[in-house]
C-alpha cells in the first residue's frame, strides 16, 4: 500500500480558525487571515475543539494518492460519502500482465490455503482474458474478477470527514486493510495541523472503548489536550 498526501489546504489550522472566528469578528475573513496571531488561532482552535463545535473545520480539505489496495477496500472506503473519489476505472483500463492482488494473511501464511487462493485468482483472470480475448468488452469481462484486484483511488475529505474516518477506521476493530490506511493517512497529516489532529484516532485515544461488548481491549495511551 502506497499512501500520498497530494494536497491539502494551505495553513489548514489557520483557514479553520478564520472561519470559526469570523462569526463573532467585526472584520472580514480576509483580514483575520492575515492578522490573526498564532496565539489567537491556537486559542480559537482550543474553543472549538472542545466545545464540539466542528462545523470550521469543513473549510479545510486534504487530499490522497491511494495506491495497491484492494477493491474490498476501495468499497469501504467510497462508503464515508462525505469525500470526493475517483478511482482506476476498470471499465477502461483493462488489467495485463500477471495478476495484481491483495492476499489476505490468514491466507498467506498458510501454503496450503494460499495455494487454492491463487488457483482461484489465476482461474478469475485466464478467464476474463479468454473474454478480452473473444471480444467481450471490457466492462463486461470485469465481472469475472475478484475483491482481491488492486486498484488506485484518489480521495478528498475535509478535516471534519477526515477526523470521522480516523475515528473509525483507525479502531484495531476496523478491517486490518483499511485500518492499515487509516493509520498511514493519520501520519501524513499530522504535522500539517498539529493541534486538529492531537488526538485523532481510535475513540479510545479520546475517552471509553463505544463498542461495548465488543471492544478489543487493548485501548490507546490516553492523550490529554493542553
Amino acid at each position: 500500500m502506497q499512501v500520498s498526501l497530494l494536497y491539502h489546504t494551505l495553513e489548514p489550522e489557520r483557514a479553520v480558525a478564520t472561519a470559526a472566528r469570523l462569526c463573532y469578528a467585526p472584520i472580514g475573513a480576509a483580514e483575520l487571515m492575515e492578522t490573526m496571531s498564532e496565539e489567537d488561532v491556537s486559542k480559537v482552535l482550543k474553543v472549538i475543539m472542545k466545545s464540539g463545535h466542528h462545523s470550521a473545520l469543513e473549510h479545510a480539505s486534504y487530499t490522497f494518492a491511494i495506491d495497491g489496495v484492494s477493491r474490498a477496500l476501495t468499497h469501504q472506503l467510497v462508503r464515508h460519502r462525505i469525500a470526493s473519489f475517483n478511482q482506476q476505472s476498470q471499465r477502461y483500463v483493462a488489467l495485463t500482465g500477471e495478476p495484481e492482488v491483495i492476499i489476505p494473511e490468514t491466507i498467506s501464511k498458510d501454503a496450503e490455503l494460499a495455494a487454492v487462493f491463487h488457483t482461484a485468482i489465476d482461474t478469475a483472470y485466464n478467464t476474463y482474458q479468454s473474454l478480452l480475448d473473444a471480444g467481450v468488452p471490457a466492462e463486461d469481462a470485469r465481472y469475472i474478477l475478484p475483491n482481491a484486484c488492486i486498484s488506485k483511488i484518489v480521495v478528498t475529505m475535509n478535516v471534519r470527514e477526515l477526523l470521522h474516518f480516523i475515528t473509525l477506521r483507525c479502531c484495531r476493530r476496523a478491517k486490518w486493510e483499511i485500518q492499515e490506511l487509516g493509520n498511514k493517512m493519520l501520519e501524513l497529516v499530522e504535522p500539517t495541523a498539529p493541534y486538529i489532529f492531537m488526538d485523532a484516532g481510535a475513540p479510545c485515544r479520546r475517552g471509553d472503548c463505544p463498542e461495548g461488548s465488543m471492544t478489543c481491549g487493548e485501548p490507546f495511551e490516553r492523550i490529554k489536550r493542553p
